[in-house]
């Protein structure tokens, strides 16, 4: 088995992570909290990756990718797209290129090559381009992007690309019904599948004080929308990813409404708010 990369350089490389408590780092401009811990309800290691990477003296990318398969695969399937991307990016700032094009060039090195495992295995992955325009949302999969004011005004959110996702964007379904629905696991699209389709948002200028968030469904799953928006708009940026993290993992300890699952999350702000 893989060691888990080492926390707190940069480029950050996050792949079956067990953190005890929520770490901070500087990122350009940013101020970058993050959290990634495996599944109360497993004994098999944390299937997700996360990465902070850095393209050029003003611009870089967060990134989260969700594991699926098992055996073994999950946490390949994550690390390899992370690792797909990092190396895009790299090539793409060597060669004086487009930020855009090293995601785009990444996510589709990333798909033929966990395609190439024939494992089955696949994985989410949820991308934010980061400049001085602002934040550009790059998604395949169900791991959430926000990006929330401080006055609790959500300003960006993913669809996730599941049938329950697209029930609640559609109004069919309300976030009561979706956290019950027999459905709430299957996700439609994923990398490492020849039909992956990449779902690209316009970009968003972002306040001295917005909080952007990419997490996981672990957290999406186990915690409300209008709660993580009112827990991560204010406060010290570790210190409201720690309240929100702990109110995850106490919803997925129980028993009726908790669904466990690995949770990984990324937060970034202004580094002077």
């Amino acid at each position: 088995m893989a060691e888990p990369t080492p926390l707190r350089a940069l480029p950050l490389l996050v792949n079956e992570a067990e953190m005890q408590s929520v770490d901070s780092l500087r990122f350009l401009n940013w101020q970058v909290a993050f959290f990634s811990v495996g599944s109360p309800a497993k004994t098999t290691v944390n299937e997700d990756s996360a990465a902070v990477l850095p393209f050029d003296e003003s611009s870089g990318v967060l990134v989260v990718a969700d594991g699926m398969g098992g055996h073994a695969a999950g946490e390949v399937a994550s690390r390899l797209a992370i690792q797909h991307l990092a190396d895009s990016l790299a090539q793409a700032a060597t060669e004086g290129g487009l930020l855009r094009t090293g995601i785009i060039n990444g996510l589709e090195a990333a798909n033929k090559a966990i395609m190439e495992q024939a494992n089955g295995s696949g994985t989410t992955l949820s991308i934010v381009e980061l400049s001085n325009e602002g934040a550009r949302p790059y998604h395949v999969g169900d791991s959430m992007i926000l990006l929330v004011g401080n006055r609790g005004k959500l300003k960006m959110e993913t669809t996730a690309h599941s049938p329950v996702g697209f029930g609640l964007a559609a109004g069919l379904l309300d976030s009561e019904e979706a956290s019950h629905h027999e459905e709430r696991h299957v996700v439609l699209n994923a990398v490492g599948n020849k039909s992956m389709r990449i779902d690209i948002g316009p970009t968003r200028p972002m306040a001295q004080r917005d909080t952007l968030l990419v997490a996981s469904d672990g957290l999406s799953d186990n915690v409300s929308v209008d709660e993580i928006i009112e827990t991560i708009r204010k406060g010290p940026l570790a210190r409201s990813l720690t309240t929100l993290t702990a109110r995850c993992r106490e919803q997925m300890s129980q028993s009726e409404n908790g669904k466990p699952d690995d949770l990984t999350v990324l937060a970034l702000r202004a580094a002077n708010s």
